[in-house]
């Protein structure tokens, strides 16, 4: 089983989606834990109605910090900040591969409930397509 750890600053949004999707999508071939390096310290609801609506299987999460994983070795550390709107990534120095998926976030949209819906919809089909592709063996 490969270890997968998903990154943003906040860890309340797209490496929460993206530690489930890889979860649900990998079917044990996987296994992905989320954090941040500040996290914000709750999971955004939005994020876990839109993987529900979508069928994803949802699994107990928090928002954490990357200290808690700071020892363990992984395969892939995932980034999935969005560097075309100057948000700071964050660097985790350990072994894995590192992939960076840049994402809008999803939380910072102000607008209409249907808005905002559409941008959670947004930020999850463009991980759902990563995802995706690095479980058919795609990214490597």
């Amino acid at each position: 089983m490969l270890k997968v750890l998903v990154l943003c600053t906040g860890n309340s949004c797209r490496s929460i989606m993206a530690e489930m999707l890889i979860n649900d999508l990998s079917c044990g071939k996987y296994s992905a834990v989320s954090a941040g390096s500040q996290p914000a310290g709750y999971v955004h609801p939005k994020s876990i109605e839109t993987l529900e609506r979508h069928g994803i299987r949802v699994t107990q999460s928090s928002s954490q910090s990357w200290d808690a994983y700071i020892d363990e070795k992984f395969d892939y550390i995932i980034t999935v900040c969005d560097e075309a709107a100057k948000e700071s990534c964050p660097v985790f120095l350990g072994d894995g591969i590192k992939l960076h998926w840049s994402t809008p976030d999803p939380a910072k949209v102000v607008g209409t409930e249907s808005q905002i819906e559409a941008a959670f919809d947004e930020a999850y089909n463009m991980l759902h397509s990563r995802v995706s592709k690095l479980i058919e063996g795609v990214i490597k």
